[in-house]
Order: structure tokens, then C-alpha cells, then sequence
């Protein structure tokens, strides 16, 4: 019997002990609870510029690129410049030698064989009508015809044989004017790329072919971003809006710009409706601009400044209604109702329920177990 008091009693100390660490422990927890919600880190309520920007991706890319074309057959005969050469309006390009196909070249042979037989017969009959027209049997009238048609013959046959040559040696002499088959830039500008080597073939350009094109070229000091803006974000702008590029390839540089053009029609890329816009240049700030460097352009919205602002992750958004945390002098902080206005996703505008300096906790921490 005494025994079984000791045991008794042994039990009962032990409930005593857990129910006593029970409450030590939930009453730790909540001091604990209670003192991380006062320490939690706090923002300060500024005032400043909030910019709301549409995202758009793309390229720099010159505003004017043209394509080098030839409108006569024949081959890469010699290359006067180089890509990232500049030239001027007017320099030569590419001489492209002729390179005449067999029937062409006898046809051309034939030709001056005609107009040679057409040229000796009317200088025959000159010979005539002059010994008649000297003789007085003959009116002016028609010795001035024969005449024409002598100068007539004699231009064909000439027009013939520079054709022929022409074909043949690729340059011809008019008039103390030497003539060549060469292309000459029609600007001055950068060459962009070349699409031949000496020898390629090159096919010319005419009503219905496209032609060869030989060399791209353009006027690097024009430049402009052409890019895409998603569907969501167009609706929001406007021509003459601002921009801010940032080129991938010129880390911490950005650039300004304004946007000059935004498409009627979208594109669909990677199942998403997108439109293109172009942004004008103004200012490089003496950075070398490349075409074909991919940039991204932030086109601002909307931008309001001196206006009270803080973080977008302290404020928590509920049935269209915005409240914050602040601190109440108390272990739990109260919750206030705010009003909110524009933001750039970083920073958002108060308009009325904080005041400046005022502080405003940050979100706990939730430990994921």
C-alpha cells in the first residue's frame, strides 16, 4: 500500500512539470511573437518622382538602311570598299564586269554588222545626192533629208559598236567621258554588310526580278530603336511619349529617345499578341551606337513628381482597399487603411492616410516548414 502512494505520487509531480513547461513555453512564444512584430525593419514615407513605364524589347537599327542593287548582268569584277567602310555619295562601290551569255554576244556582233551595212549604203547615196545637189539637180529639202538620215545611220552604228565593247571590256569612252560598268554610292553613309566576292555572279535588278543585293549601307548618324510592345501596354501610348533605352551591350549607359511610330496591326510571337513601335534617338551622350545592338526601351506613361511614395511590398491589397502596418507603441502593430495612387512595380504613391517620415513596417517574414 505505501508503495502504491509513492507511484501516485510520482505521476501527479510529472503532470505538474509538463503543464508547468507547457505554459512557460506558450508564453515565451508569445513574448517572442510579440517582440518580432515591434522589431520588424520599417520604410519611411518619402516624397519623390514616380515614373510608370511600358516595357518594350528590340533593336537599334539605322533609320534609313539601303539595299546596293545593279542594273546590269555580269560578275564582281573588282570591290573598292569594305564593310565599315564610310563613303560619300557618289564613290564608287562594285565594277561588275559583263559577262555576256554566247547568243548575247553575237547578237551584239550582229548588230554592229547591221547598222555598219545600214551606214555604208545612206553614205553611198550621200555621195550622190551631193554630186546632184552641187549640180543644182537636186532641192535642198531632199539633200537635207539624206543628211539627217546619214547622221542617223552614223549615231546607230557608234551606239552599236559602244554596246558591243561595253559588253565585252566593261567600259566604253562617249564623248571624252569614260564609262564603266562601276556602282556609285547614292548617299553617304557606313557599309553595313556585303553580300558578294570578286567573281559572284550578279543578276540585275528590272521590272520583275528583284536583283542581286550586293551591299547594305546606311547613315549611322540617324539611328533609331525598333522594337514590340505587349497588347496590355499599348493602349497606354501615345506618339511623342518619352523613352529611356538601355543597350544589353553598354551596361549602366541609357539613352533618350521619343516614340515616333506605334503599329495598327500586331504580330504573334511565342503565343502573345504584340506591337511594334520605333523610337527616335535624340541623345547619345557620345556613345557609339552599332546597328543591330539589342536594347530595351522604357517608354514612361505616366510620371508624377513630389509625391509621397513607399515600397509596393509594404502595403497589402484586400477587397480593392490598401492598408499598411505601422508601429503603436504597443507589441502589436495596428493596421491602417491608405489610399494609393500610380506605380512603376517598385513604388507606389500615397495619397492620403501617411503622412512624410512616418514609418511603416515591413511584411513578417512567413517561415516555410
Amino acid at each position: 500500500m505505501p508503495k502504491r502512494k509513492g507511484k501516485k505520487k510520482w505521476v501527479v509531480s510529472g503532470a505538474l512539470a509538463i503543464m508547468l513547461l507547457s505554459l512557460i513555453t506558450f508564453f515565451a512564444i508569445k513574448a517572442a511573437s510579440g517582440k518580432n512584430a515591434e522589431s520588424l525593419p520599417a520604410v519611411t514615407v518619402k516624397r519623390g518622382t514616380i515614373e510608370v513605364k511600358a516595357l518594350a524589347v528590340g533593336t537599334i537599327e539605322p533609320e534609313n538602311e539601303i539595299s546596293i542593287k545593279s542594273r546590269v548582268s555580269g560578275v564582281v569584277g573588282k570591290l573598292y570598299v569594305d564593310v565599315g567602310s564610310h563613303v560619300h555619295a557618289g564613290d564608287p562601290l562594285i565594277q561588275v564586269k559583263p559577262d555576256p551569255t554566247p547568243v548575247e554576244l553575237a547578237d551584239a556582233k550582229r548588230q554592229v554588222e547591221l547598222a555598219q551595212v545600214d551606214f555604208d549604203n545612206i553614205k553611198a547615196q550621200e555621195r550622190r545626192q551631193r554630186l546632184l545637189y552641187q549640180r543644182s539637180l537636186l532641192s535642198p529639202q531632199d539633200y537635207d533629208n539624206t543628211m539627217m538620215a546619214y547622221k542617223e545611220a552614223e549615231l546607230h552604228l557608234k551606239m552599236a559598236q559602244e554596246s558591243l565593247q561595253l559588253m565585252v571590256s566593261g567600259s566604253v569612252t562617249i564623248d571624252r567621258t569614260r564609262i564603266r560598268s562601276i556602282i556609285y554610292a547614292p548617299i553617304s553613309g557606313y557599309i553595313l554588310t556585303r553580300s558578294v566576292e570578286v567573281g559572284d555572279p550578279v543578276i540585275p535588278l528590272t521590272s520583275y526580278q528583284e536583283g542581286t543585293v550586293l551591299m547594305q549601307m546606311a547613315n549611322m548618324s540617324r539611328l533609331v530603336f525598333k522594337g514590340t510592345v505587349d497588347e496590355i501596354d499599348v493602349g497606354s501610348l501615345k506618339v511623342g511619349m518619352p523613352a529611356e533605352i538601355s543597350i544589353g551591350a553598354l551596361p549602366g549607359d541609357t539613352i533618350s529617345g521619343t516614340l515616333t511610330k506605334i503599329w495598327l496591326q500586331g504580330e504573334t510571337k511565342e503565343n502573345s499578341t504584340v506591337f511594334p513601335v520605333e523610337i527616335s534617338i535624340s541623345n547619345t551622350k557620345h556613345i557609339t551606337l552599332r546597328a543591330g545592338y539589342s536594347a530595351n526601351a522604357g517608354i514612361i506613361t505616366q510620371k508624377k513628381s513630389g509625391v509621397l511614395y513607399i515600397p509596393e511590398r509594404v502595403v497589402t491589397f484586400r477587397h480593392d482597399s490598401s492598408f499598411v502596418r505601422i508601429p503603436s507603441g504597443r507589441k502589436k502593430p495596428v493596421e491602417l487603411s491608405i489610399k494609393t495612387g500610380i506605380s512603376d512595380a517598385i513604388n507606389i504613391e500615397v495619397t492620403s492616410g501617411l503622412a512624410l517620415g512616418e514609418k511603416v513596417l515591413e511584411k513578417p517574414v512567413v517561415k516555410i516548414q
